[in-house]
């Protein structure tokens, strides 16, 4: 090769090695740029992010002011008496306790009756005597109650906490398959004595129940026909749930009704599907139901569901029965209600096994 064609061969090395040069260093130069227009854009970028996040924060903002107990004002600092229904006893133990540990400064405590048997009516007469400071009850007021209390110079209010169903229940070797509650009525006026006028065995009916005066829960509502009529000559009279469920173990044709919570559970009874008609029978158990040799490792469930959507015939609601008398009474029936109406409230009566109002 000549001298010339060295020459051009070396400046076109040069000049390659020039432009690779140059675009190296083009490449770096718009990598440091971009470096520093990210950095520059960097708060801009954040905020956007922060805008498209804002649904979660949101749902975390709604979450932390959930209601509590510790959010409850104007909660009375001193003992109070309660009582009343049998059926809140699951609400006494667990929900009452977790207020009593949030809320030390109020002091809840459970009296029994004196001579008669501890329910919703006992309770609320109780509370008209001025010997509770509140009453818990699992039906409404009676017009009789109300008209006491205004001849003792004060109204009673009922706000409901919660709900339940009230459960017909019997000996687990009956073999029938449902009520009507037209039927279960009959039953407990005397009118139909014997399980073969409802599709059952020839077997007689025995009913238990409370004294009406009494009485935990109703099955005849107070706008009924048959509100007031005397019970037939053949109930039992029982003190409580758990003697009407120890009895039933041993009296193959025994009915009871009561508390759904508290009597579906149960391994010694059984529960039976209720309807307006004999065609849409509602368990008050979440099926499929599990058998008496299976308890107690398994139990049946509340029908939460039936209950809540009102397709589930004899609902049971529950109510803190407030005397208005612009006292102490008034103020710690306030709170009380108000302290299960919160969030944690709510969600602590579902845990006692009843359901939620909200």
């Amino acid at each position: 090769m000549d001298n010339t064609n060295q020459k051009k061969a070396l400046i076109n090395s040069e000049i390659a090695l020039f432009l690779r040069g140059l675009i190296i260093g083009k490449v770096l130069t718009l990598m440091v740029i971009g470096g520093l227009l990210w950095w520059l854009l960097k708060p801009n970028l954040l905020s956007r992010n922060s805008v498209n996040s804002s649904p979660n924060q949101n749902f975390k903002t709604v979450s932390s002011t959930t209601s509590s107990f510790q959010t409850v004002a104007d909660v009375p600092t001193a003992s109070f008496n309660y009582g009343g229904s049998t059926a809140w006893a699951s609400i006494r133990q667990l929900v009452d306790s977790q207020i009593q540990s949030d809320r030390p400064e109020l002091q809840l405590r459970y009296v029994d009756p004196v001579n008669a048997s501890p329910g919703s009516s006992s309770g609320i007469r109780m509370l008209l005597d001025g010997k509770l400071d509140f009453a818990q009850s699992s039906r409404p007021l009676t017009d009789e109650e109300q008209a006491m209390a205004k001849e003792r110079g004060f109204t009673l209010e009922q706000r409901q906490v919660g709900m339940d169903g009230i459960a017909v229940v019997v000996n687990p070797s009956l073999k029938v398959s449902g009520l009507t509650v037209d039927q279960l009525q009959q039953i407990y006026l005397g009118k139909i004595t014997n399980w073969n006028q409802v599709g059952g065995p020839n077997l007689p009916i025995t009913p238990l129940s409370q004294r009406p005066e009494d009485a935990d829960t109703v099955i005849f509502p107070s706008n009924s026909d048959l509100k007031g009529q005397t019970l037939g000559s053949n109930v039992q009279y029982v003190y409580s749930t758990t003697e009407a469920v120890r009895q039933l173990s041993k009296i193959p044709g025994g009915v009871y009704y009561g508390s759904a919570r508290s009597v579906v559970p149960q391994c010694s009874v059984k529960a039976l599907p209720l309807g307006q008609t004999a065609g849409q029978l509602i368990p008050p158990y979440r099926e499929p139901m599990v058998s008496p040799e299976q308890c107690p490792r398994q139990r049946n469930q509340l029908n939460t569901e039936a209950i809540k959507n009102g397709s589930y015939p004899i609902i049971a609601n529950l109510f803190v029965i407030i005397k208005q008398n612009k006292g102490r009474e008034q103020k710690i029936g306030d709170a009380y209600t108000n302290l299960l109406l919160t969030d944690q409230g709510q969600r602590a009566i579902e845990q006692a096994g009843f359901v939620s109002v909200d």
